[in-house]
């Protein structure tokens, strides 16, 4: 029909256009991975050097609760070199995590309106400062407060408690991410409440469930005693609370919707 463009034809020029700006986005994109990555990489290089003082400091709640004569053991060949590069790995990770998130912040601020970006901001920096007080609160709390239950628990039984480096690196790790995650919270509920998800109202009114929630979320990721179910439950319940209480303060604004007079970068 007379008139018509073929969105796939050649000659026309809004095709190739939306083409260009599609791969000219895939390019930036690539290089934003490139420099995210080349930052965490130039970290871990700086300390590489020290990945068995990184990994003994990395191990030091469980090794001061070992029993006398108690020590960490290797079950694997390699055990002895992976291991403390892995963790100097995640903590260049961490220290690089601001950079590689700047990266994002630059490939995406473009599509944002004025006042998202003013919103984005303060949230990705109190998400990384909430994120390491997790992991802090697991590591300089948690792990002495569990290791020590574990081993004075073992001593009856007569069992020698000698953890495999690779088994400490997991449960460390996974032990880390929750309490990261669970420190995270109170953006999750300003976020739901900034963006009218769901009623500031609403969210009162199921902390109950949110209650049995944290004490079933904290019976699964945690290990099987009492006391590191409650460091964990307690904490994201007072966060929760926490959260509700920063959020009385967010003034609403759907997702997506331009303030008054104004208008998206790109």
């Amino acid at each position: 029909m007379a008139g018509t463009q073929d969105p796939n034809d050649p000659n026309d020029p809004n095709g190739e256009s939306q083409q260009e700006t599609f791969i000219s986005h895939l390019i930036e994109l690539r290089e934003r991975l490139v420099k995210a990555v080349a930052g965490v990489i130039i970290v871990f290089l700086g300390l590489v050097y020290w990945a068995a003082e990184i990994f003994n400091l990395f191990s030091k709640p469980l090794t001061q609760s070992l029993p006398k004569n108690g020590r960490m053991i290797v079950t694997d060949v390699t055990g002895s070199f992976f291991v403390p590069m892995k963790v100097t790995m995640l903590v260049s990770f961490l220290i690089a995590l601001p950079w590689v998130l700047y990266q994002i912040w630059r490939f995406v601020a473009p599509g944002l309106y004025q006042h998202e970006k003013k919103l984005i901001m303060p949230l990705v920096s109190s998400s990384y400062l909430l994120f390491l007080c997790g992991v802090a609160f697991a590591y300089f709390l948690v792990f002495p407060t569990v290791f020590h239950f574990m081993a004075h628990y073992n001593a009856p039984l007569g069992a020698e408690m000698s953890t495999d480096i690779d088994k400490y690196l997991s449960f460390a790790m996974t032990t880390f991410l929750a309490f990261g995650i669970t420190f995270e919270v109170p953006v999750v509920v300003i976020v739901l409440v900034k963006f009218g998800v769901v009623e500031l109202e609403k969210l009162k009114q199921i902390r109950p469930y949110v209650i049995v929630g944290a004490f079933i979320i904290a019976a699964v990721v945690t290990p099987p005693d009492v006391m590191s179910q409650l460091l964990l439950a307690v904490p994201l319940v007072m966060l929760y609370e926490l959260g509700l209480l920063m959020a009385r303060f967010v003034t609403r604004q759907p997702l997506g919707t331009p303030a008054e007079g104004e208008t998206q970068a790109d």
